[in-house]
């Protein structure tokens, strides 16, 4: 089960400097990172971008889902991160294994020395670079990123295991390519003109999103996802919602069997949703979305 969460790359459009761009950014991330989301994709929206793009919105997201002790190795100094200091700590959660033979912590490392007889040091948050074996078939390289085991820290006991980075996964695609995961889930777009989420309606969902997962896409200020989205208008949306259960209608997915999917208006969505029906300010910030919608849609039956 996967947890993915769309941003356009306009969600900065209407911040000041820099300095706010940046720290909006961080709650951005930060809402993620509260509601577990595996994956925190940017999704171009060129004609929504004001004076930073998606290029300043993604480096800011993968800087700031990178662990404290490895940013300095990683980054270095970028423009982009000038105000990097303002970004809320994300303080992710810990990855615990389970079972005698896998347990401890998962951490991220980065590869800084590469040694003779399959060995390479790497800095995983100890006080010094530890060094570690290779796993056989697997070449790592320089600054490269790895998954680390740590079961001890007194003695040092780690292992370099084949495992996905823990952590928040932040990257960069098309949101057509973004929906058509194939971990993606229910595909729920946000919108002021989506249906009300009601508690019966969450009922009704959160089965199939504890079973399935989801991928959520959000807005910009001022700029909901019906502009975003060739062949889709707010009007649209509200006016394919049907009068019995708000439902919204689409086309399914590239091979996903009709009768799995709700309707939804075209842009391969199973549903829209408005997260705030009755929200008190014109304007709802992408990450004040995010908090309203993944703080229910995250609830479990």
């Amino acid at each position: 089960m996967t947890v993915s969460v769309l941003v356009p790359s306009s969600l900065v459009r209407e911040a000041e400097d820099k300095r706010e761009a940046t720290r909006k950014i961080g709650y951005v991330a930060r809402a993620a990172t509260v509601f577990r989301a595996d994956r925190l994709t940017v999704f171009p929206d060129s004609e929504g971008e004001r004076r930073w793009g998606g290029g300043f919105v993604e480096t800011v997201l993968r800087y700031a889902a990178t662990p404290p002790y490895l940013r300095k190795e990683a980054w270095g100094k970028r423009d982009e991160l000038e105000f990097a200091g303002v970004l809320p700590p994300l303080r992710a959660a810990s990855q615990t294994g389970s079972g005698s033979d896998d347990s401890g912590s998962l951490r991220q490392g980065i590869v800084t020395e590469v040694g003779p007889e399959g060995r390479v040091r790497v800095n995983c948050g100890m006080q010094h670079p530890i060094s570690l074996v290779v796993p056989p078939e697997t070449e790592v390289d320089e600054g490269e990123r790895v998954t680390v085991r740590i079961s001890s820290r007194e003695p040092v006991r780690a292992k370099i295991v084949d495992t996905p980075l823990p952590g928040l996964s932040v990257d960069r695609a098309d949101l057509s390519a973004a929906l058509g995961r194939e971990d993606a889930g229910v595909r729920i777009a946000t919108s002021r003109h989506g249906e009300p989420l009601t508690a019966g309606r969450l009922g009704q969902l959160a089965g199939r999103i504890e079973g399935d997962g989801m991928t959520v896409a959000f807005g910009a200020p001022e700029r909901g996802l019906p502009a975003m989205i060739e062949g889709v208008t707010a009007e649209a949306v509200r006016s394919s919602r049907t009068p019995d259960e708000g439902a919204v209608e689409t086309e399914p997915a590239d091979g996903t069997d009709p009768s799995a999917v709700e309707p939804g208006v075209p842009g391969r969505f199973d549903l829209w949703l408005n997260a705030i029906p009755n929200q008190g300010s014109e304007v709802v910030r992408t990450e004040e979305a995010m908090f309203a919608a993944l703080g229910c849609l995250t609830l479990t039956e």
